[in-house]
């Protein structure tokens, strides 16, 4: 925190009435204009590009951006989001436009672990790994708010903390009971890591209570670990309406007023909602202090100043103009995310298309022509929208006759209500018959996959009742790839689905996310072997819903890559390519050290194939004689490479004793003395992979000798 600033935000807040003070501390920050400080909302959204406030580049969902494993990327695309971001804010400002999403703090990322498939908000997430999270997540925050943090260009915002990974529906009254072990070795891990290394300005608490305590009102997650542990010293603020469900659902208070004293005293500043309307009245029956509200808004005015949203301190970022919104930069960067986030299931070899054989190309399905299937939730308005259809029509060109039937609703079972069920299906079987090959188009979107409020019909306020492609649609996929057609099915969909049947009958499959408002052309460029799909699963695509531990239980045990003990149908990490990467000459520098000491991992990658590609390197370590339970193994290191044909280059990695480190029954962090394995590859070290794949992880046996030591978490 800038300690000129600082002084002056003092000296601001030392001048205001104590109901002044508190009309700052709601997201809706009032005016005083006595003071020369112009009103404020705090409220803005920037999951994957400017939100909700007219046009904007929308990039892939976050989800998407999880399965490039590339940090250099999601920095471009969190700094592209926040050039655009201050383009508009100053040219809002200037027309005294200081609504909602029009500001300047951006309550992303979401940094919340995708820890079950049916979990609706997840893809608004990077995915399943505590590791991948944080680096990502480090690397948007990175972008947001650029490297001077005394002059930043916006505020990125940690949410939700924490341990809030669904239900959606019950997420006003439920308590997540969690256990230290899961607490620190899953659920904090990233929050410390946006917090502690990428200076994160704000942190959001969740709606859900933590072990009893409502999370913007708890003593131990706001107070005692991120302010004490982590010396937090930026804003804490509250999800929309959260510290209302103190009273209304959680009853831990009986009204607003106790409500508001509970979340003020245990350190959240801002409320995002109206209880803190009621905050005066809590000071006047002194349930909080004036020095407690007066240390929350002065954090809060010190941010202010230094992003440059008082008049009297300006910023270096005041003269970006309203022309870098949808820079043709930006938009570039926004195909490019797309092409990179696109994870190939499966290929028998009808991928990539050859446009010169194929004459007519069938394209089918409620997915193929839906611009909601691009863009996910938290998105902005894009000045041009390319579906799948389109961007196939738009590749091939006229020489090439693209039929087109929806085939299906989304989840509905009839396409127009007077009719029968499945009356798209003759038309999509037809289309099939006469094309040379079918792009078949299924999945979701966030109609129905997530937030409560946002997302619901049946579906249980946006989360997933299971992983079976909803409605009609697994009975469409099935009845057109009967017709023997090639069949290449394109998921966009922004979570894990149960595909597999389709993995046993199908030609082809790519999971295409939510690919950006111009997906479909950044889907037609790789279809035809333009540009190769490169991403790797963040996620683990189960089989079944049988596979799956009750959504409410909390415990990490059989979930996720790290502790699911049977078989995948697709694993976490986890991508084919056109290209064929080989790993070769891998080595550690040493086979045995003291704890504490440094490794030195390398390996060199070569592409063997004629496309030039992506790969995303990737570095995994288990505690073969752990004394409690730990991963199968845990991600550590990733390395994003690009490769010519016929190119190599060598990765490596250094590690050190945090990357042995496991977390024990207490929360400690620790690194014990023994044996421990490190793998090296493009995939996870696990038997499905390797069936898939054809390949193995080179791996290594280390041993680290002395004490037991804590390190730090």
């Amino acid at each position: 925190m800038n300690q000129e600033t600082m002084k002056r935000a003092k000296e601001l807040v030392s001048q205001m009435t104590i109901e002044e003070k508190c009309s700052q501390m709601l997201h809706h920050a009032a005016a005083i204009d006595r003071l020369g400080i112009p009103k404020y909302c705090w409220w803005n959204e920037a999951l994957h590009g400017v939100a909700r406030a007219g046009q904007g580049t929308v990039f892939p969902q976050a989800i998407g951006l999880g399965a490039t494993f590339d940090e250099k990327l999601v920095e471009e695309i969190g700094d592209a989001t926040s050039t655009e971001g201050r383009g508009k804010f100053n040219e809002f400002s200037k027309h005294e436009d200081r609504d909602i999403y029009k500001g300047l703090t951006f309550w992303a990322p979401n940094v919340n672990i995708f820890r079950d498939p049916r979990w609706g908000r997840g893809h608004e997430t990077y995915g399943e790994d505590p590791y991948l999270t944080g680096q990502l997540g480090m690397a948007y925050v990175r972008g947001l708010q650029g490297t001077d943090l005394d002059n930043p260009k916006a505020a990125a915002c940690a949410k939700h903390f924490a341990v809030h990974s669904g239900p959606e529906a019950d997420r006003h009254h439920f308590d997540a009971k969690v256990n230290d072990q899961d607490l620190y070795d899953t659920y904090l891990y990233a929050f410390k890591r946006l917090v502690k290394d990428a200076k994160v300005e704000s942190v959001m608490g969740a709606y859900n209570r933590v072990n009893g305590e409502p999370a913007c009102g708890s003593k131990r997650l706001l107070k005692d670990i991120l302010r004490g542990d982590w010396g937090f010293e930026g804003h804490i603020v509250s999800d929309c309406w959260a510290i209302k469900d103190f009273h209304e659902n959680h009853k831990v208070t009986t009204c607003e007023v106790e409500s508001a004293a509970l979340a003020v005293n245990n350190g959240c500043d801002l409320n995002c909602g109206c209880v803190y309307e009621k905050l005066i009245y809590a000071y006047k029956a002194g349930l909080v202090t004036e020095e407690t509200i007066t240390e929350s808004v002065e954090r809060l005015i010190e941010l202010r100043l230094r992003l440059g949203t008082l008049p009297e301190r300006g910023s270096k970022y005041d003269d970006i103009s309203y022309d870098v919104v949808q820079s043709k930069e930006h938009v570039t960067l926004a195909i490019e995310a797309a092409k990179r986030s696109m994870v190939l299931l499966k290929n028998d070899g009808t991928l990539p298309l050859n446009k010169d054989s194929v004459k007519t190309i069938g394209v089918i399905g409620p997915n193929a022509n839906s611009r909601m299937a691009l863009v996910g939730n938290y998105e902005g308005t894009s000045g041009e929208y390319i579906t799948v259809l389109e961007g196939i029509q738009r590749y091939v060109g006229d020489d090439t006759r693209v039929l087109y039937a929806e085939g299906a609703h989304l989840w509905k079972d009839r396409l127009q209500g007077l009719c029968e069920a499945k009356d798209g299906f003759a038309e999509a079987m037809i289309v099939a018959e006469h094309s040379d090959v079918v792009v078949l188009c299924v999945g979701l979107d966030a109609t129905i996959e997530g937030e409560e409020g946002d997302a619901g019909n049946e579906f249980g306020s946006g989360d997933k009742k299971g992983l079976k492609l909803p409605g009609v649609q697994q009975d469409l996929v099935e009845a057109v790839t009967a017709i023997g057609k090639p069949v290449v099915l394109l998921v966009l969909a922004g979570s894990a689905m149960d595909l597999t049947w389709a993995d046993e009958n199908v030609n082809a499959i790519i999971q295409c996310w939510y690919p950006g408002a111009r997906g479909g052309k950044a889907i037609a460029s790789v279809l035809f072997g333009e540009d190769t799909p490169s991403g790797k699963l963040p996620l683990t695509f189960y089989k079944s819903d049988a596979d799956l531990p009750p959504f409410e239980d909390y415990s990490m045990e059989g979930r996720t890559y790290r502790y699911f003990k049977g078989e995948p149908l697709y694993p976490f990490g986890y991508g084919l390519s056109y290209c064929q990467f080989e790993y070769l000459n891998a080595a550690v520098d040493k086979t045995e050290g003291c704890i504490g000491d440094k490794f030195k991992v390398s390996v060199t990658v070569k592409n063997n194939g004629k496309y030039k590609g992506h790969e995303a390197v990737q570095l995994y370590i288990k505690d073969v004689e752990a004394s409690t339970r730990v991963a199968n193994h845990t991600l550590r290191r990733i390395a994003n490479i690009e490769l010519l044909p016929r190119e190599s280059k060598e990765v490596s990695f250094e590690l050190g004793a945090r990357d042995f480190a496991i977390i024990d029954e207490a929360g400690r962090c620790i690194v014990e003395p023994g044996k421990f394995k490190i793998f090296v590859g493009g995939q996870q070290p696990d038997t499905r992979s390797e069936q898939l794949t054809k390949k193995h992880c080179d791996s290594f046996d280390i041993e680290l000798t002395g004490d037991t030591t804590e390190v730090e978490y």
